[in-house]
């Protein structure tokens, strides 16, 4: 099974999701090397995806796709931050979670909004945790 660590940024109450060419939208991340914590994987991520630095990230749960284990963080972006598609990424877009289920998203995208959004329904907003 592969690990990879998986990001989830929420400002204003919005999720975002990036993409490459021709691809289907999905949450940033990406592989974990065999000698990075996944934490360090999820920040290096991020950047080299959004051009986005995070000061804080909170490990929020497991998801366990097909062949991959996904850790997921969830960040706490500058208010400021605009994300940009750098490297392999072509497109990166802030979506409302009720948007993402009807987008062209990677199954796993969509479990790991779905339960996200289920912890936090009894919220006020989407706000990243310490978990």
């Amino acid at each position: 099974m592969k690990n990879r660590a998986t990001i989830l940024c929420v400002q204003e109450g919005k999720i975002l999701l990036v993409a490459r060419e021709r691809a289907r939208w999905a949450l940033p991340g990406g592989r974990i090397k065999r000698t990075e914590p996944p934490e360090a994987t999820a920040r290096r991520e991020l950047e080299e995806e959004t051009g986005v630095s995070v000061s804080y990230m909170s490990y929020y749960f497991q998801f366990q796709g097909f062949s991959t284990l996904h850790h997921v963080f969830v960040a706490d972006l500058p208010a400021d931050a605009v994300p940009e598609p750098l490297n392999e990424i072509a497109r990166c877009r802030w979506f409302a979670p009720s948007e993402i289920a009807s987008l062209s998203a990677s199954v796993p995208t969509r479990g790991i909004v779905d339960l996200f959004v289920r912890r936090v329904a009894n919220a006020s907003s989407f706000v990243p945790r310490a978990c």
